[in-house]
């Protein structure tokens, strides 16, 4: 069970959702890397409506706990096997609801958390299923470290959003940048799926991504939110 701690509220939330949304291709220099991120269906083409993936909740994990390599993919033996960071901004549903309009989109939102949508790119791009496993494994969303509510982020379309590997920054950006922004898509996810408590949406990825090791420790910090920490291990079979 995983809880984060809300800010400006002496209560712990309990991470329980009953599906987790992503979106591809939401921001336009993560676009324009297209050519090095290497996936199949992502192109410079700036998409016309958001592009929807689902990650499962067994993926969750958070502040400080491992993500963890599968050993599945030695199976494979890919020449170049690698397994991506992803920073994102991701918000948490508060309560049900279908067929939301825009501008009542933030009266369902329960508050924003940091994200990291790791992604096994090799599965990611030869299962002819899509993006599913490869976005899924155990331990490839981790998320924290707390949560903070919408009337306590300000402007969350104007938030520095920051990967740090190793130390190093490897991702710099805003959530200004989204071609598709936080209202818009709660609407559209909304027209699509209904969404229930609990249900986390993450909002894409600014450019920059690249491999995770065994042994690196990745770091997600979100402007007002804080820094999401995890070290990565590989599984012993």
């Amino acid at each position: 069970m995983i809880t984060l701690p809300v800010a400006g509220r002496s209560e712990q939330y309990k991470i329980q959702p009953s599906k987790i949304i992503a979106l591809g291709m939401n921001y336009h220099e993560h676009i324009a890397e297209s050519d090095t991120v290497q996936v199949r269906g992502f192109t410079k083409d700036l998409p016309s409506e958001p592009i929807l993936f689902p990650k499962t909740p067994n993926c969750l994990i958070g502040p400080d706990e491992e993500i963890v390599l599968p050993s599945i993919v030695e199976r494979y033996a890919f020449e170049e096997p690698r397994t991506d960071y992803e920073g994102e901004l991701a918000l948490i549903i508060s309560r049900r609801c279908r067929n939301v309009g825009v501008s009542e989109a933030y009266d369902y939102i329960l508050g924003f958390t940091c994200m990291n949508d790791v992604s096994q790119r090799n599965i990611q791009n030869g299962d002819r299923g899509g993006w599913f496993r490869g976005k899924s494994f155990d331990t490839f969303g981790p998320i924290g470290p707390r949560i903070v509510p919408v009337d306590q982020i300000g402007d969350p379309q104007s938030l520095a959003i920051e990967t740090r590997l190793n130390g190093a920054t490897v991702q710099k950006g805003n959530t200004s940048q989204m071609i598709f922004p936080i209202a818009e898509t709660v609407a559209f996810i909304s027209e699509n799926f209904t969404l229930e408590p609990g249900d986390i949406i993450l909002t894409g990825t600014p450019s920059g991504i690249g491999p995770l090791q065994p042994g690196d420790v990745v770091e997600v910090e979100v402007e007002k939110i804080g820094v999401l920490r995890n070290r990565v291990a590989a599984r012993s079979k």
